[in-house]
């Protein structure tokens, strides 16, 4: 259990956070507060998602498959990430909390993915601080903790949104998992070295029409999604096309057979267009 607050600089911009994170009885609850900007929360409950945004008086509902924590800045390593990273203690400083931490560097062995600097506070194990690294040592983006309590006792309320949702907009993003990839109208001719499909789905996205393909891929550390819609009406806008950036994310869209690909991950810009020019019609939906 731990309640701390932290902040996440991305991109030129800085926000301040605070997240509660409980483990009771094989349960895990978790909520995430943006105590600037536009007050968004995050409330997760076992496998469910509330995202509240309070500047749009909407509520996003998920499932979520992953049971990783919502701050998925503070990796997770086993032994299948050697053949993808390099793992290397570079040295010890003192936290901004004020406590001894151990420096680590996860060096990517290739140009696909992204590496990491995290200080690991010596007497509990915990990420204190997590820098998102090019290829070159910037920094694209860093979590720092500037508070931290571990061991709280947090009640359930705890885990309440703060927000009045009354007469928001709730928007259930309905996500139904493939029952074998095999029968997917889609399937990935290349991939970067390492990277494999974790999950696939149809999933309906607000503003959008019809169902959109869902594609979850992963080097074990780093991931993709991959966005399949369509297929895009004869009448309808040219659908968009090339590279774009959110946060420290990058994002690359094609069209494959008059459905709109988009692939988007912390990954390098190479690597979301390797990925979403690797999407190609299943054998299945060609003889459709």
């Amino acid at each position: 259990n731990y309640d701390g607050e932290f902040l996440h600089l991305s991109n030129g911009r800085v926000e301040k956070m605070r997240i509660l994170h409980r483990a009771a009885a094989g349960r895990v609850s978790e909520r995430l507060v943006s105590l600037s900007g536009s007050g968004r929360e995050i409330v997760r409950n076992e496998t469910e998602v509330q995202c509240y945004l309070p500047d749009q008086k909407r509520v996003l509902v998920e499932q979520r498959e992953d049971r990783g924590p919502l701050l998925g800045t503070l990796p997770k390593f086993d032994e299948s990430l050697e053949a993808n990273y390099r793992l290397e203690l570079v040295g010890r400083a003192r936290s901004v909390i004020g406590r001894p931490a151990r420096i680590v560097a996860v060096n990517p062995r290739d140009g696909y993915r992204f590496g990491y600097r995290i200080w690991i506070d010596e007497e509990t194990r915990m990420p204190v601080r997590t820098d998102l690294c090019d290829a070159r040592g910037n920094v694209l983006e860093q979590v720092l903790f500037t508070s931290l309590q571990i061991g709280a006792t947090l009640p359930d309320s705890a885990f309440r949104p703060s927000v009045d949702a009354q007469g928001f907009e709730w928007l259930r993003q309905n996500r139904t998992p493939a029952r074998d990839v095999d029968s997917l109208p889609w399937r990935l001719v290349k991939l970067p070295p390492g990277f494999r499909l974790n999950s696939a789905a149809q999933q309906q996205l607000p503003g959008v029409p019809k169902p959109v393909t869902h594609l979850v891929l992963s080097d074990g550390l780093a991931s993709v999604s991959v966005f399949i819609e369509g297929p895009v009406p004869a009448r309808a806008p040219a659908p968009a096309e090339g590279q774009g950036r959110v946060g420290s994310a990058f994002a690359y869209s094609t069209v494959v057979n008059g459905h709109q690909v988009t692939a988007v991950g912390e990954v390098p810009p190479q690597t979301v267009q390797y990925i979403a020019n690797g999407v190609a019609p299943s054998e299945s939906a060609r003889r459709r």
